[in-house]
């Protein structure tokens, strides 16, 4: 997928990129560059992660593939209906997703997967424009408190107009829902915060805003 939306080139932030070097010069073969968004161009429903996990999709080049976040997040794509497999493993596996976009609130890998509030604003000007992108009657997925946080601001709307919680739905001023969820991270499944049944329950919110 050709996106205007996205620079693989990008450097605007200093740290993120003296830290994909760093990050390369010990993994000659990993992508280390900002992330591109994955999925159909025309989706209505865009997914918003976090950032891309160090062995993850820094590694592999595509959001939530190759670690730990990807196994619930593509599971449920195909259990839906949005995905031809349930399993992403590399770029070049003949992944597709149908009516579904993947993407990031920051496209490089942060250290520690802590991007600052300097870098998330930088990056959210990619946001912005993958969210005018969106056709009527779109749902935004946020995976995590960050993500939420970064299509708010993408909306140029207050940090409090919607409070993020597990499953919830927020109308947003154009029509379009925004609805959050746990992040699939490893450590959310471990420990139960999110389980395949209420990570299941979203879908089930979104399905019917779709029709």
């Amino acid at each position: 997928m050709t996106v205007d939306y996205f620079d693989v080139n990008c450097q605007k932030c200093p740290r993120l990129a003296a830290f994909l070097c760093e990050v390369k010069e010990k993994n000659p073969t990993y992508h280390c560059k900002p992330v591109a968004p994955f999925g159909d161009k025309n989706a209505q429903l865009l997914i918003v992660g976090l950032a891309p996990g160090m062995h993850g999709a820094n590694a592999s080049g595509r959001p939530f593939t190759g670690d730990y976040a990807g196994i619930f997040l593509y599971e449920a794509l195909h259990k839906f209906g949005f995905s031809n497999s349930p399993i992403s493993e590399s770029v070049n596996d003949g992944l597709a997703l149908k009516n579904a976009r993947i993407t990031n609130a920051v496209k490089c890998l942060p250290p520690q997967n802590k991007p600052t509030s300097d870098e998330i604003n930088v990056c959210n000007s990619f946001l912005v424009t993958e969210l005018q992108t969106l056709s009527e009657k779109s749902v935004i997925l946020t995976l995590g408190l960050i993500a939420h946080q970064a299509v708010l601001k993408a909306y140029d709307l207050k940090l409090s107009s919607a409070k993020f919680a597990h499953n919830a739905k927020h109308e947003l001023p154009n029509g379009n829902f925004l609805i959050n969820s746990y992040h699939t991270s490893g450590y959310n499944v471990k420990t139960k915060r999110l389980t395949k049944e209420n990570f299941h329950a979203v879908f089930e919110t979104i399905l019917p805003l779709l029709e």
